[in-house]
């Protein structure tokens, strides 16, 4: 029989404790387990915010479209007070100035790690501020189909936007941005309007800022004159000498080149020329320029600043009156009439018979809102 020392029986009477690599295992366990109880947790906060966002967001807008349609103009209220809101803790209201009015309204949380939501004119509450407004970058905007990102412009207080790549086409009654197919004209400035907010969610037909943001982008860009650099030769006016439309698969070149390039990249077509373009631009007397309709050149308008401030907030280009840019430099011209006393929508562009009135800067002032016109289309903005 083996004998059993004293020190042997006391260390087999002694507790066992745990190893390090038990102790590792359990604490890797209870980690796991704290990390799957937090991340759930998580998302039940998280979808707990974003659903009052979301009602904040949808209560707010019933408000609104309660306050438009009380409007005897038809417009969204200037504020959110206007529209009868009392809370307004969290919420950011952008409402567009021009008919038919557009809006954004975006809800953020306040806690430390803040959501936001964002809805627009009949729409639905969206996750994200809303796309073209203040804190939105041209790489978080989702452009339709068919439109280009437009970088803002201080100059003109516009944030990064959407806008057609090509003039509106009609396909199937609705506003398309394709190349196929000759511009959508005889249509007036006001069911321009309504057909432009009809083509997608936030819709509108183009406005003056968004249009001049455009203009003064192509306008820096060196590779968009003939010259190589910025003001020298000229800057393409597109199809203004050919006598008749054209759709967007027919590039032209020289003077009447049909795509400009703005400063991301991105391509252009028919800025100038083809057919004159709406915006939702209006004026009623007061016009630039002399009585009788007279065609003015452009830097001779420009260099009064008679079109500064608004509503002509053309200031024709950053070198306009230090360099005399002129029709020679393909900008285009301005038809006006400082004694017109009726309503006038605003047209853009030029058309393919303009030659040199024609130009990323044109301006004609001669044409009613409600007047169809087989030279003038438009183009859609988000």
């Amino acid at each position: 029989m083996r004998k059993v020392t004293p020190r042997q029986r006391s260390d087999q009477s002694r507790p066992r404790g745990f190893t390090i690599v038990e102790l590792l295992i359990v604490i890797v366990i209870i980690g796991i387990l704290a990390t799957i109880v937090i991340v759930a947790y998580n998302g039940i906060q998280g979808n707990a915010q974003s659903t009052v966002l979301k009602t904040n967001l949808t209560q707010a807008a019933k408000k609104l479209e309660i306050a438009k349609i009380s409007s005897p103009t038809s417009l969204y209220p200037a504020t959110l007070q206007d529209a009868g809101l009392t809370d307004t803790t969290g919420l950011t209201y952008t409402a567009s100035t021009a008919a038919p009015a557009t809006y954004c309204l975006t809800a953020t949380s306040s806690d430390s790690n803040p959501t936001s939501a964002h809805i627009g004119t009949a729409g639905t509450p969206t996750e994200g501020p809303c796309p073209g407004h203040p804190g939105t970058q041209v790489a978080d905007l989702e452009c339709p189909t068919g439109y280009i990102t437009i970088p803002g412009s201080s100059l003109f207080g516009t944030n990064a936007f959407c806008a057609m790549k090509y003039e509106a086409k009609n396909v199937g009654g609705v506003a398309t941005s394709q190349a196929n197919g000759t511009p959508w004209v005889s249509i007036s400035q006001t069911n321009a309007m309504t057909t432009s907010s009809a083509a997608c969610d936030g819709c509108h037909l183009i406005s003056e800022a968004e249009w001049l943001t455009i203009a003064h982008n192509v306008l820096s860009v060196a590779s968009n004159w003939s010259g190589g650099t910025v003001g020298s030769g000229a800057i393409s006016r597109g199809n203004s000498n050919s006598g008749s439309t054209m759709d967007g698969s027919s590039e032209l070149s020289g003077i009447n080149k049909r795509t400009l390039t703005l400063t991301n990249g991105e391509v252009i077509w028919d800025l100038a020329g083809n057919v004159y373009d709406w915006t939702a631009g209006q004026t009623s007397g007061g016009q630039p320029g002399v009585s009788g309709y007279a065609l003015r050149q452009w830097n001779t308008v420009a260099g009064t600043g008679s079109l500064s401030p608004n509503p002509h907030p053309s200031y024709g280009t950053p070198a306009a009156s230090t360099s005399n840019w002129t029709t020679s430099h393909g900008i285009g011209q301005i038809y006006s009439s400082s004694t017109e006393p009726g309503l006038r929508g605003f047209l853009r562009g030029g058309y393919w018979s303009n030659g040199g009135d024609a130009g990323v800067l044109a301006l004609n002032l001669g044409f009613s809102p409600s007047g169809a016109y087989s030279t003038v289309g438009f183009r859609v903005a988000r």
